[in-house]
């Protein structure tokens, strides 16, 4: 097993997206864009996966334990952090429907204009319309 397999099941198992781990690594004062974490988690035959290096990985797992426990001086609950962390998720889910179902009532219908100059454009008929039954073959 590999170090980007094991950062693979981390990010799945603790539902961590690219910012966050950006942010936990920073903890550990390590820093590195999204774009190079997302690069750690690409298919093995993609030309710009990278190879997860020990270091890497030993300063994700340090920024984790402060992430989730805290420092002496600060600690924290693991199992509270986690609990905050999925009910911002549900939170930014339900502000993303609510934004999504207001956009879709402020969205008006396209009329059938006829164009200025040039062709008509073409109207697209639905493919179930242009469909007929037909039974088989005629009982004689």
């Amino acid at each position: 097993m590999t170090n980007n397999d094991i950062f693979k099941k981390l990010r799945v198992a603790l539902q961590l997206r690219d910012d966050q781990i950006t942010e936990i690594l920073e903890l550990v004062d390590f820093r590195i864009s999204k774009g190079e974490v997302g690069n750690f988690f690409r298919n093995e035959e993609h030309p710009k996966y990278v190879e997860c290096g020990d270091q890497i990985l030993r300063n994700f797992l340090n920024g984790l334990v402060i992430y989730l426990r805290g420092t002496k001086e600060n600690p924290k609950n693991p199992l509270a952090v986690i609990k905050s962390h999925s009910e911002n998720k549900i939170q930014f889910k339900k502000e993303f429907d609510t934004k999504s179902v207001a956009e879709k009532k402020n969205v008006t219908p396209q009329k059938n204009t006829k164009p200025k100059f040039g062709k008509p454009k073409n109207t697209k008929t639905n493919p179930v319309e242009k469909f007929t039954y037909k039974p088989g073959k005629a009982k004689k």
